[in-house]
């Protein structure tokens, strides 16, 4: 039998259970009435008698006398007024006897002179009685009043007024049919409540039955808490259902399961894709950057059947794919450079050696003095830095840069001793400004330029990118912004993208810092500034196994 079924029927019973006791309350309730309106009613109508100044005086003129003739008694106007009393009242009997019990006046007038069939002793002490006695005309509720002398207190009678039990009790079909009436109204109701409650827990449900809500609680603990991604899930109703740790660590939430999507502060794009989803959208997705994190965030509505319950937002994590990405790119960017170097110092080499099989010695030395200078590619002229891999770097980006429109120079103030002992940091951050940078200046109007500047200080790298773009329009948010919904790269310019809070990340993870020296200035864009612990090592020091640069050794030449 379904969980919804048993309850239904368990309902019923208690309701049933409910009605019984109540029909049987109010039908002792209602006898019980019933007895003390007969009880109150043959009282009054004793009392009534006994007070009757021509009863009084015939009782009292047979008071003392135990010789009574019956046939003078039916005679006599005591039986004729006890025999209209009776008519007019509809009482069972009316009897009026005197201080011996001989019976004065009787419904049988055969019984006249006789004595009474019950107790009355306690009558003629001048106690009324009110009880439901068996006599000679069977079981009555019998009310006996004491008549008193006209005159005096003494008591030299009694009268005795019964009410049959069919005339106490003739309304009981009548109440019974009305509590019968009530009582299937009753069930009838609680079968009507117990059918909407059974429709309700079926639809809230969804079917599931008790024994298996252990089951998806456990499996909705698995889920939520086994995963590293963050889970969200919101009802139709704009209400969060179900926030694991990972998703309250990446969005900043605690206690959101049971509020409203607006009372909590979610990142701006996050709330608009979960948004999409709710208002129709089968399927939302975007990358959301979150302080120095980058999370992946996909949105799918949820449904049972044909019914759709809510939306789940799974949120990835995904700053090390994006940083992994970020230093390949630095690293390719420098690996096309050392590639383009070697192809034409192999040109080069090549048109040398011809040149020596015939016998152009002066020209030789012409050409190598150049290649001294200027080195093997013609960009390499303006990239004044001695650093190897640097220089390397900054002539492909320099390439890069040419492409676009963009001149990128070196600055006059650069100066660096060291060489970059991990150039994957120093690729990644380095990268990232000078790619905005080149963007910037290539969204700008005539000249486009963009400038580096390098210095170094021990094993720290301190540098600075400006360009003249046309800066940064929001200096306070440019690192928590997200990425722009357009696909165009020339739309991505400072802060509209994750290369930024990424860069950061690098710098602070090794002790430095990465900020927005200037907006924007007279004759330039945006110049950011970047200082990087840890990165460099003096000329000719030795190296740990980690490709740390070990301090106080080698020499600086």
């Amino acid at each position: 039998m379904r969980f919804t079924t048993r309850v239904f029927a368990m309902q019923l019973i208690a309701a049933a259970v409910v009605v019984a006791v109540c029909v049987a309350a109010f039908a002792v309730l209602g006898l019980r009435q019933l007895r003390d309106e007969a009880e109150s009613t043959a009282l009054a109508i004793a009392r009534t008698v006994a007070s009757d100044p021509q009863v009084r005086e015939q009782v009292a003129a047979y008071s003392g006398r135990t010789d009574l003739d019956p046939g003078t008694l039916a005679g006599q106007p005591l039986q004729e007024y006890a025999t209209g009393i009776v008519d007019r009242t509809g009482a069972l009997f009316v009897v009026v006897a005197n201080d011996h019990g001989l019976r004065l006046a009787h419904p049988d007038a055969s019984l006249l002179g006789a004595e009474v069939s019950t107790e009355y002793a306690a009558v003629l002490a001048g106690e009324e009685v009110v009880a439901w006695e068996e006599g000679t005309l069977g079981d009555s509720v019998r009310a006996k009043v004491p008549v008193r002398a006209a005159g005096a207190q003494t008591v030299v009678g009694e009268v005795s007024v019964g009410l049959a039990p069919a005339r106490v009790f003739a309304d009981v079909p009548l109440m019974s049919a009305l509590l019968a009436g009530v009582a299937l109204v009753a069930l009838v109701l609680a079968a009507l409540v117990s059918s909407l409650i059974r429709r309700r827990l079926e639809r809230l449900t969804r079917g599931v039955q008790p024994e298996e809500l252990g089951t998806l609680l456990q499996s909705h603990a698995a889920v939520l808490e086994g995963v590293h991604d963050g889970v969200i899930a919101v009802s139709l109703d704009g209400v969060v259902r179900a926030v694991n740790r990972a998703a309250a660590a990446a969005v900043g939430i605690d206690g959101a399961a049971g509020r409203s999507l607006d009372e909590l502060s979610l990142p701006p794009r996050l709330r608009a894709v979960i948004a999409r989803s709710l208002q129709g959208a089968p399927f939302a997705e975007g990358e959301l950057v979150l302080s120095d994190r980058v999370v992946y965030v996909e949105v799918r509505r949820v449904r049972h059947g044909d019914d759709v319950l809510g939306v789940v937002a799974v949120l990835r994590d995904r700053t090390d794919v994006v940083a992994m990405v970020e230093r390949l790119d630095a690293v390719r960017a420098a690996t096309n450079a050392l590639r383009a170097q070697r192809h034409e110092f192999a040109n080069r080499m090549h048109a040398v050696s011809g040149m020596i099989a015939a016998g152009r010695v002066p020209e030789v030395q012409d050409l190598l003095a150049g290649l001294a200078v200027r080195g093997a590619l013609p960009e390499e002229a303006d990239v004044v830095v001695d650093e190897p891999f640097l220089r390397s770097f900054l002539v492909a980006k320099r390439i890069e840069a040419r492409e676009r429109g963009v001149d990128l120079r070196v600055g006059d103030d650069t100066f660096l001793v060291g060489v970059v002992a991990e150039p994957e940091d120093v690729a990644a951050v380095l990268g990232n400004l000078v790619d905005n940078a080149v963007t910037a200046a290539a969204a700008g109007g005539e000249p486009r330029w963009a400038e580096v500047s390098l210095l170094d200080d021990g094993d720290e790298l301190a540098l600075t990118v400006t360009d003249s773009g046309a800066g940064v329009d929001d200096p306070e948010h440019v690192f928590e912004r997200a990425r722009a919904a357009e696909e165009d790269e020339s739309a991505r310019v400072h802060g509209r993208g994750i290369g930024l809070p990424l860069a950061r990340r690098f710098t602070r993870r090794r002790g430095g810092e990465l900020w927005l020296a200037e907006a924007n200035g007279e004759g330039h864009g945006a110049v950011f500034a970047a200082r990087l612990p840890g990165v460099m090592k003096v000329r000719g020091a030795p190296v740990d196994e980690d490709g740390t640069a070990r301090r106080g050794e080698g020499d600086a030449t």
